[in-house]
């Protein structure tokens, strides 16, 4: 494969990756609540979901997805609701009073909860059913080519998602994490997820 199509490629998602989306704002409601150790659970989490769309990408899945508008948009739905109950979630927490445990997020919980954010995601939808094939060229291997390039999405997550979970992991911080500073961080995070919610549905 040619770089000049990598790099056309990158060129085209990295500023979709840059758009904050469910996964972007996922990643820094867990640095604001977590701290450090929780946005790299989240970060791998989130990538997690993307290697799947690549996964039933090559495995041809991807055409019947963009055929068929109704499963586009059913699948992009339970994105929207799953999100939205994230933020509920988060923010009845923030409204009640607890005993300060300091905790680090469930590894097992985090990454669930952030494989079933990217998996539900449009945008990673749209990079793996709709952008990427058009760099795919029939006269080379397609499952070589598809390797290559979701390689360079997923590199290009992990960077520019880390880079964004660290500063806001910098707002927290556990040394100094009273009761008041979880409820007014979980309530942010929880604010956070429901723009998350509502960029979904109105996409």
């Amino acid at each position: 494969m040619e770089l000049q199509s990598i790099i056309l490629f990158s060129a085209t998602v990295i500023p979709l990756i840059c758009t904050p989306g469910p996964d972007i704002l996922f990643i820094s409601s867990q640095g604001l609540s977590g701290g450090v150790s929780a946005v790299w659970k989240a970060n791998i989490s989130i990538i997690s979901g993307y290697i799947m769309h690549a996964i039933l990408a090559a495995l041809g899945l991807a055409a019947i997805v963009a055929a068929s508008p109704r499963l586009f948009n059913t699948i992009k739905w339970v994105g929207v609701a799953y999100v939205a109950y994230l933020a509920i979630k988060m923010i009845l927490s923030a409204m009640k009073p607890s005993q300060i445990t300091l905790k680090s997020a469930s590894s097992k919980g985090v990454i669930l909860k952030g494989f079933l954010t990217s998996f539900l995601n449009p945008k990673g939808l749209l990079v793996y059913f709709a952008i990427l094939p058009n760099f795919i060229h029939s006269s080379d291997s397609v499952a070589i080519q598809s390797i290559i390039l979701s390689t360079s999405f997923i590199a290009s997550c992990i960077v520019i998602y880390g880079m964004i979970g660290m500063i806001f992991a910098t707002v927290h911080k556990k040394g100094n994490y009273s009761d008041k500073r979880r409820r007014l961080t979980e309530g942010v995070a929880g604010g956070m997820l429901s723009l998350a919610a509502i960029g979904l549905a109105n996409s």
